[in-house]
């Protein structure tokens, strides 16, 4: 492995029960009856743009946007927690050599924080934030820096994250 793209929330951080939180409190705000973490695991999908479309169909996505930004931003939202072992996982493959990108849909105001939380300053070449379909931002990556497709992977925990590594022709690692 010469070259691994990383997702954030759910392959990085732990964010299920953050997630949810979240998706709670904007259904609150909608009106609609809240999900427990299982139907929440149960119910996502990627691009998230097509959760909120199932449940709130006539949102715009901007309207969706400010209302997370508002609930993640808010001090009563829980703090999510790195994944057991990844931290020092990623710290290694840079030590060996391997060029790291992160592609998220998480915004920079909580993954930025995250990453020096973590002690992962200067460790990724590129992180790119607040992503709704992430084929074009991981395309534009190996195109980039001349990333040579049969040495580079991208690591999620969705079968968008694979989709997209299929797409381009580079391999997928799916964690959960």
């Amino acid at each position: 492995m010469k070259n691994i793209i990383f997702d954030w929330s759910g392959v990085v951080k732990d964010a299920v029960t953050t997630q949810c939180w979240i998706i709670n409190k904007i259904f609150n705000r909608h009106g609609l009856q809240t999900l427990s973490v299982e139907e929440f695991k149960n119910n996502w999908e990627q691009p998230y743009w097509l959760f909120y479309n199932k449940y709130l169909p006539n949102i715009s996505l901007e309207k969706e946007n400010r209302d997370y930004m508002e609930a993640i931003l808010s001090v009563d939202c829980p703090k999510s927690q790195s994944c057991p072992g990844v931290v020092e996982l990623i710290k290694s493959l840079k030590n060996k050599g391997v060029f790291l990108a992160v592609v998220s849909s998480d915004h920079p105001e909580t993954i930025l924080d995250e990453i020096k939380e973590y002690g992962l300053e200067n460790v990724f070449a590129e992180v790119i934030t607040k992503v709704h379909d992430k084929f074009d931002s991981v395309n534009d990556l190996v195109k980039k820096y001349n990333l040579p497709l049969i040495e580079t992977y991208f690591v999620g925990d969705s079968n968008h994250e694979i989709d997209v590594a299929k797409r381009i022709g580079i391999k997928s690692v799916a964690v959960t």
